[in-house]
């Protein structure tokens, strides 16, 4: 068992990588296998020993060893957080088909994430090869779920559809995005109904403290933006850890 965290971690390491690279080509439109890894600033390759996760970061003082120009923290934190959320779901669900699949699911969270921070977009190129990817995991390793895909999707976009609707309504302006919407179309496939719409909603409870912290700390103005889908996405992956503990809570909570 041991053995299999640690290898976990050093696979999620190596997956945490590949994902720093989609973060910062794919809104640039540039190939995320050619070329090889840069330094982004002298443009000089970088030799396999200066790009192992993590410990290269360290090792060169975040620093390019050519130019010496810093790179973003954001390289080893990714590198991290993947490797720990692999760990996470298989101290969850162990030996199982639903560990393939939830990892999938935040294989693809991660960079969209990460580039709606960045970029306030949620790309097709991330959430349609993340809705097939789900589809065909599902089909071969459960395909007795095949009715929980179109329900799932239907129901986590439909909602948000609405939502969207009903805010450029009331707010005669966009307040939800599209990307938003084929983001919950995405997770609503892995998950499945109605376990689609708890996360969705535990995602609107983080956004709304995010909200109030803003405000308090006079970070968030009436009427500033934020990007929703990292809400979204940290909302399912708690509901992915801890859904099940947070809904035996909750039903406690309305029987008091």
């Amino acid at each position: 068992m041991i053995l299999t965290y640690v290898m976990l971690g050093i696979f999620g390491l190596i997956f945490g990588s590949f994902l720093n690279v989609v973060i910062y080509r794919l809104p640039k439109n540039e190939s995320i296998v050619l070329p090889g890894s840069h330094c982004t600033s002298c443009g000089k390759p970088i030799p396999y020993y200066d790009n192992i996760p993590i410990l290269s970061f360290i090792l060169l003082k975040g620093k390019c060893r050519s130019c010496q120009a810093s790179f973003s923290f954001q390289y080893p934190l990714i590198e991290a957080v993947t490797a720990l959320l692999m760990i996470a779901v298989f101290w969850k669900y162990g030996y199982s088909v639903q560990t393939i699949i939830h990892i999938a699911l935040i294989l693809f969270l991660i960079p969209i994430s990460m580039i709606d921070i960045r970029t306030g977009l949620i790309l097709n190129k991330l959430t349609i090869p993340g809705f097939v990817a789900g589809v065909v995991l599902i089909l071969v390793l459960q395909p007795e779920r095949w009715k929980e895909i179109p329900i799932g999707a239907l129901s986590g976009g439909l909602l948000l559809f609405l939502l969207a609707v009903l805010g450029k309504v009331f707010f005669k302006r966009e307040s939800v995005g599209m990307g938003d919407v084929k983001l919950l179309v995405l997770i609503g496939a892995y998950l499945g109904f109605p376990d689609v719409i708890i996360a969705f909603y535990l995602g609107v409870l983080l956004s709304f403290l995010y909200i109030i912290f803003g405000f308090s700390v006079n970070k968030i103005k009436l009427g500033d933006t934020f990007p929703f889908g990292p809400f979204i996405a940290i909302g399912t992956i708690v509901y992915i850890l801890w859904g099940e503990q947070i809904i035996i809570w909750f039903s406690r909570l309305i029987n008091l």
